[in-house]
């Protein structure tokens, strides 16, 4: 983990110490098809040396250089991940973030950010990052928040729960087998990886006061970052998706100095 004098991550010695492959046992139910991530990221060292280091540790790596040539691997590819740097020729990665976002893609994104200013942390997030990532940093912390997102954003089975299975609250349907939220009227509401993580968190577990180190374990785990406002921006983000008005919520009720709860009685059909 090094450091350049301009702020951006080395590319030299400390990177090319860590490109040695990171054994990890693969988990219950995966399948053998390795992952394919999408790298965007003008440096072509540091890009030569990530793509050297995932695809060392099972990871298939695409890269774009910018965001007008990320559009046809997004087209064109099965992409179950975007590592996406901020500081990028042409339009940058906020952009590019809130651009996807509008679009209703639901692809889980990390964001890469020279900038280690809690508000660049919470505009990242906002725009709908899943989670970020301030250089320098270990290119085996990049892997071990690949993997933690991936494992949020698959669809594995869960328990006896048949495909057809939903939560409901308030009218709601929850799919955690499809990982698909609809409204009371039958449409589709785009949740990102982090949003449906949470909202399984609260439905898993509700009318229960969930402080916000507990809601960052049980959604991020050992990948979590102390950084108790991402919990906070994901909370903002989801009632601007599922209350009536989210500048009063009803069905994510804050609790002061506590944290959160889940109001709403939640049943499985």
């Amino acid at each position: 983990m090094l450091q350049r004098n301009d702020g951006e991550l080395s590319s030299k010695q400390g990177m090319a110490n860590a490109v040695r492959p990171v054994q990890s046992p693969r988990p219950a139910g995966a399948t053998t098809r390795n992952p394919h991530i999408v790298l965007v990221e003008d440096d072509r060292e540091i890009s030569s040396l990530l793509v050297t280091f995932l695809q060392g540790n099972g990871v298939r790596v695409s890269v774009a250089p910018d965001g007008r040539r990320l559009a046809p691997l997004l087209r064109k590819e099965s992409v179950d991940l975007l590592i996406l740097d901020l500081m990028l020729p042409g339009e940058d990665g906020l952009s590019i973030c809130r651009r996807l976002r509008s679009s209703s893609s639901n692809l889980p994104i990390i964001v890469l950010t020279a900038k280690g200013a809690e508000i660049d942390r919470i505009i990242g997030l906002e725009m709908g990052a899943d989670d970020y990532l301030t250089k320098p940093f270990n290119p085996r912390e990049l892997l071990a928040r690949i993997r933690a997102v991936l494992r949020r954003s698959s669809s594995a089975l869960m328990g006896d729960l048949r495909p057809d299975t939903s939560l409901i609250f308030d009218g709601w349907r929850l799919n955690p087998i499809i990982r698909q939220l609809h409204d009371r009227n039958g449409v589709r509401v785009t949740l990102t990886s982090a949003e449906f993580d949470l909202l399984m968190t609260f439905c898993e577990r509700p009318r229960r006061v969930l402080s916000r180190e507990m809601l960052l374990d049980l959604t991020r785990g050992r990948s979590a970052n102390p950084f108790e406002r991402s919990v906070d921006i994901l909370v903002s983000r989801l009632r601007q998706k599922i209350e009536n008005n989210p500048k009063d919520p009803v069905l994510i009720q804050t609790i002061r100095s506590a944290g959160y709860i889940f109001s709403a009685e939640v049943k499985c059909e």
